[in-house]
């Protein structure tokens, strides 16, 4: 006999279908990272040279690099795509009806 699997559909953020606390803030730190490590990796710097650029030593690049970023804020890592030589650009916008207000990050490359 065949087992039924039950199947969940994802809200589109890992960290509120794990029941995180700050699950938006969560998965925009997840893409601040995720975009800080794509810039490192782009620009085949070591980590002791993006440690450098970034004001940090060369475990905590390690650490962002495998997306532990537990310590930062979102101040801190927009700090870090500075110094990577990037613009931030924030938009501010009314959420569309029915659904909860949201953070998103988009990356032009």
């Amino acid at each position: 006999m065949r087992k039924k699997i039950e199947i969940t559909e994802s809200s589109g953020n890992i960290f509120e279908d794990l029941g995180f606390k700050n699950a938006k803030e969560e998965l925009a730190k997840a893409n601040l990272t995720a975009q800080i490590t794509t810039i490192i990796r782009e620009r085949k710097l070591t980590q002791k040279e993006a440690g450098k650029l970034l004001g940090i030593d060369q475990p905590k690049v390690s650490a962002l690099k495998a997306g532990r970023y537990t310590g930062y804020s979102i101040d801190r890592l927009f700090s870090f795509l500075l110094k990577l030589g990037n613009d931030i650009n924030i938009t501010i916008a009314p959420k569309a009806s029915r659904r909860a207000a949201n953070i998103s990050v988009h990356a032009v490359c």
